[in-house]
């Protein structure tokens, strides 16, 4: 059975992820540029799922400011081992530019098994607020465009507004989101859940990779994200995936795990690199 690794990162998260695209006056939104590390490894299978072991790496990559737009790039590699012993080779690799200022969205993506392109999307998408809606054009796997609803969120505009709602102390919105990810001719409505705040300087990471003793500089919360096929909402069905995690303001994601619903993989994050952050027009970061 051929099974393919998916998932929408907050990191965009992981990826991430929705209520307003814009933080607070107060205090707006800076995620930090960084380059995170997960050990993969396999949480849970069912009985019948062909899964009897998994594990791998994820790469996720972030760089730019809210000014400049943000540029997002993952690649996310398992070995997924079947009963009989066989195994196969995930590999995704995403790669997409946010523009916050202008709600516009570049991507591209591939999905290979055993060395095999499997699935590929690229386009662009962006908000025409002249129609209310939002359009996409889509040059892989073949050239089409349609529309998406009004009020579809990008992955970064999800990812701030999820902080945002946590920093007022809401626990659940509801979204759609799209990110380009698979065929990229579909969007996601998600549910998102947030939990107890954690202070700054609360929650004393035990890691002992470089970087790891600045996330204790900034809060974070647990976030959960259920992945829902928007035609069959209404229908009672379960989720086409779930993301967990813990999210800390500066937009780093920690403590990962996804749930496929037959099997459910977690993410150890094992490396982070502070990048140098972009400088914008007006002198903010």
């Amino acid at each position: 059975m051929r099974r393919k690794i998916c998932v929408s990162i907050v990191l965009a998260p992981l990826a991430a992820v929705a209520i307003s695209g814009a933080a607070s006056a107060a205090e707006p939104v800076r995620f930090s540029p960084h380059r995170a590390v997960y050990e993969v490894t396999l949480k849970r299978a069912a009985p019948g799922s062909g899964v009897a072991g998994l594990n791998g790496r994820m790469v996720f990559e972030l760089n730019g400011s809210e000014s400049d737009g943000y540029t997002q790039n993952m690649r996310f590699v398992t070995r997924m081992t079947n009963q009989e012993g066989a195994e196969t080779i995930n590999d995704l690799r995403s790669s997409s530019f946010e523009d916050l200022a202008g709600k516009r969205l570049r991507f591209s993506s591939q999905q290979y098994q055993n060395d095999v392109i499997v699935e590929t999307s690229q386009g662009d998408a962006a908000h025409d607020a002249a129609s209310n809606s939002a359009r996409v054009n889509l040059t892989k796997p073949k050239k089409s465009k349609f529309e998406l609803p009004s009020d579809i969120y990008f992955p970064i505009q999800h990812a701030a507004a999820l902080i945002t709602a946590a920093r007022d102390g809401r626990q659940l919105i509801a979204a759609n989101l799209y990110d380009g990810s698979e065929k990229g001719d579909k969007y996601y409505a998600t549910t998102s859940v947030i939990g107890k705040k954690a202070e700054r300087g609360a929650e004393k990471t035990k890691a002992a990779f470089a970087g790891a003793d600045r996330l204790a500089e900034f809060a974070s919360w647990p976030m959960a994200i259920s992945y829902f096929d928007p035609k069959k909402v209404k229908e009672d069905s379960p989720p086409a995936y779930e993301l967990a995690f813990r999210y800390y303001e500066n937009g780093v994601t920690a403590d990962l795990s996804i749930d496929y619903g037959e099997f459910a993989i977690e993410g150890k994050l094992s490396q982070l690199t502070f990048l140098d952050a972009a400088q914008c027009a007006d002198g903010a970061h």
